[in-house]
């Protein structure tokens, strides 16, 4: 996958993916005694490393919520997710953060497909749709463009030290990070990024939340690379188990676009990724 970065409008106002039910339904998974919390691959109420901020995170909400379940299936996500992929896709797993007002965490720089390499090929995309306006003052996410071309790094954590991953970077990547640029989105509409684009967010210390909900997609097709109790393992015990060299598919990794279901004889005259 070539692309670098790209965004969408979601139509807010719009069911399955309306923001007003969203947030109502991740008020409702914030509390840790809520119902269907053991369905969460993973649960952080607070992963931030900061005693002072916060940063709520967690995995696997399209089983918990019905909201969340069905915004999967939005036809605006499905299309761009399959322009950008061009292919077929099938859903990761979802994530929710949550940044509260005055003192949300940052969400260090990092590249997604570093915590993905128990699944292989790298044929990923990540979808970041914004339940708030989110800006500058309470904890926009940003990307150091072009960053996709630097190859896999390795992980030097997520909601601790903004800037750790400095440490691994050549002279020149670190300069790059001078032309990292915002991605400031209103409630609903969504930022596509590559699974090597190096991004994160900074503290939220403004009035106002920031929450967002992710989509993590494959290629149909991708299998599984996951080596228990290794290095590359997954980050909890609750994500579903598939053997190493096996299709990740079934139940917990559904197909979300079949490109010759859902478009028929019309799949072809739709411009992807792959045909720019």
């Amino acid at each position: 996958m070539n692309c670098n970065t790209t965004h969408y409008r979601a139509n807010s106002s719009s069911v399955p993916g309306d923001p007003t039910a969203l947030r109502a339904q991740l008020a409702e998974m914030v509390d840790p005694e809520h119902e269907g919390r053991e369905f969460f691959y993973e649960y952080h109420s607070n992963e931030s490393e900061s005693v002072d901020q916060v940063l709520f995170h967690a995995l696997g909400a399209w089983r918990v919520r019905p909201a969340f379940h069905d915004v999967l299936w939005n036809p605006a996500f499905r299309m761009a997710a399959y322009q950008l992929l061009g292919a077929g896709f099938r859903l990761f797993h979802d994530q929710l953060f949550s940044k509260p007002a005055k003192h949300g965490s940052v969400v260090a720089w990092h590249q997604d497909y570093s915590y993905w390499t128990w699944t292989t090929p790298m044929a990923h995309l990540t979808c970041w749709m914004g339940l708030d306006d989110a800006d500058t003052e309470n904890g926009c996410m940003y990307y150091v463009p072009d960053s996709h071309h630097w190859g896999l790094l390795e992980k030097t954590g997520l909601a601790g030290d903004m800037d750790a991953v400095r440490d691994v970077l050549t002279p020149d990547q670190v300069s790059d990070f001078d032309n990292k640029i915002p991605v400031e989105v209103k409630a609903g509409e969504a930022a596509f990024h590559h699974p090597l684009m190096m991004h994160g967010s900074y503290e939220n210390r403004s009035d106002r939340k920031r929450r967002a909900t992710l989509i993590n997609v494959f290629a149909d097709g991708v299998v599984s690379n996951r080596e228990d109790d290794g290095t590359n393992a997954p980050g909890a015990d609750n994500y579903p188990r598939i053997p190493k060299g096996e299709q990740m598919s079934g139940e917990y990794y559904p197909l979300l676009l079949d490109p010759d279901e859902t478009f028929g004889g019309f799949a072809d005259s739709i411009p992807t990724i792959k045909k720019v």
